[in-house]
């Protein structure tokens, strides 16, 4: 039964680096590992592979005769790939129970609405490929509010279409503060803590404020379903890429019955690869990230936050005091009571009273 990677990822998280890098990585330590080029965009490729779908198809000749766009054209060649996929069979036999490492196109629809790449993955199943899904972002999203809960939205939505074992991965972890700062620690972004306080940063910008609700309902909608959380990653850190390959074992299977010559047996798989499955993010933040203060911000934050709830709850709570002390003010004024004052009113629109 040979197991798979299926990389996948917005243009430009990294995954043609990330599939040459798993290449080595794998292939030095004895695990034999063969790379699929399923990108029809992707005509350069850093690693050696004898499957790529350009054999079957490419994009520059499907936009060339069809007159697409290159979103269009990439659509275009995955449903014809799903609807041959008897060519992509018949080239996996000659693999045997090597490990597969599929590299992707960067088309986001494709793992959100489109149904022909769940269409690939369905019937690589059924011929016994055990697959785990590799969602790569890149991690300077994490910079921006806004961009962030995006990219929490297009993780969630890939892992409901898809339907298979799932690892979002930060690429790039190393340029993680390039485009600026943090303004939280690095593991509220991977775990995924109380997205209230993002909801309160996005609240400051006066734009994104009039979007208060829909923000909200964005978050809840995330934490809801709580199924999202992130890996870290560098691929030229060799702990880096050992803690990646972990998490993906676990969340494939690989790790109960793997392929290496050194599988003595399933426990001694399991130990081997050791309980520690989350990756370390203060360690990570430590060797990447400014590390004056890595919280001062995340305090500063929660401060405001929580001063920003207890003003509302004041407030809130002084509109309510002062609603009773209007409506105490009112009974005051007119002592009548309320059976005499309905009976009037009765009289004056013409009701007769009860006997």
């Amino acid at each position: 039964m040979p197991f798979a990677q299926v990389v996948i990822g917005p243009p430009g998280s990294g995954k043609t680096t990330y599939c040459n890098g798993m290449y080595q990585f794998l292939n030095g330590m004895e695990r034999k590992t063969t790379v699929v080029n399923l990108d029809p965009a992707n005509e350069t490729l850093p690693y050696p592979t004898d499957i790529s779908i350009l054999e079957l198809i490419s994009l520059e000749d499907t936009m060339e005769n069809l007159q697409l766009g290159p979103n269009g054209g990439i659509i275009y060649c995955m449903e014809y790939l799903a609807d041959n996929m008897d060519w992509l069979e018949e080239k996996l036999k000659a693999c045997g129970e090597d490990y597969i490492v599929f590299d992707c196109p960067g088309q986001v629809e494709l793992y959100t609405h489109n149904d022909a790449m769940k269409r690939i993955l369905n019937r690589l199943e059924k011929i016994g490929y055990r697959l785990c899904c590799v969602h790569l972002v890149d991690s300077h999203y994490c910079t921006d509010a806004a961009k962030y809960i995006s990219v929490l939205l297009l993780s969630l939505k890939t892992m409901l279409q898809l339907e298979l074992p799932h690892v979002n991965i930060l690429s790039k972890v190393d340029l993680i503060e390039t485009y600026g700062r943090l303004p939280m620690s690095l593991d509220f972004y991977t775990n995924v803590a109380d997205l209230s306080f993002l909801q309160y940063h996005l609240n400051q910008d006066p734009f994104m404020a009039r979007f208060q609700q829909l923000n909200q309902a964005m978050c809840d909608l995330i934490e809801d379903f709580g199924l999202v959380g992130f890996e870290t990653l560098c691929i030229q850190d060799k702990e880096s890429v050992t803690k990646v390959i972990r998490a993906i074992d676990k969340a494939g299977g690989y790790v109960f019955g793997g392929l290496e010559e050194a599988n003595e047996s399933i426990l001694m798989t399991a130990m081997r690869a050791g309980s520690e499955w989350e990756s370390a993010v203060h360690d990570v933040q430590e060797r990447y990230m400014d590390n004056d203060d890595p919280h001062e911000d995340l305090y500063k934050f929660a401060r405001e936050y929580k001063e920003d709830k207890e003003d509302k709850e004041d407030k809130d709570d002084n509109d309510d005091n002062e609603g009773d002390t209007s409506m105490k003010s009112a009974r005051i004024a007119d002592p009548k009571s309320d059976e005499v004052q309905a009976g009037e009113a009765k009289k004056k629109v013409g009701f007769k009273l009860d006997p």
